[in-house]
């Protein structure tokens, strides 16, 4: 038997099934997109992600679908990692949109703090993939 919960302005909520997390937050069950018959369509995102704009998390960065791939050397001091998180990605002119290999470059860890104190024009890529 499936159960509704009755909300405001006609809405009902099936209480009896579990609705999905939101791919955006991760924390919020998903809103409610339309009844058709029996069954009910949800959204990909809860709420208040649809009114702030988020999206579902994409599996690859932005400077990554331009083809650019993190480099094993600091471009910056010349340390050679032996794991491929310790590199970040930096944009030089702080422009996350230009994905341009020159623009790019791959910095350790270190140089990255460095770089974070110093009031360089460099901005780290974003940690969670671009949308």
């Amino acid at each position: 038997m499936v159960t509704y919960r009755s909300l405001s302005k006609g809405l009902y909520i099936n209480t009896s099934m579990t609705r999905p997390l939101c791919t955006a937050c991760r924390g919020n069950p998903v809103a409610i997109n339309y009844r058709s018959g029996d069954k009910i369509r949800y959204r990909k995102v809860c709420g208040s992600c649809a009114r702030k704009g988020k999206r579902g998390k994409s599996s690859v960065a932005a400077w990554q679908k331009a083809g650019y791939t993190k480099k094993t050397m600091c471009e910056r001091c010349g340390f050679k990692s032996k794991n491929p998180q310790q590199m970040f990605v930096y944009y030089l002119d702080s422009n996350l949109k230009n994905n341009d290999w020159m623009n790019l470059k791959t910095v350790c860890a270190n140089c990255s703090i460095d770089i974070n104190n110093s009031k360089t024009g460099w901005k780290q890529s974003p940690l969670t993939p671009d949308f």
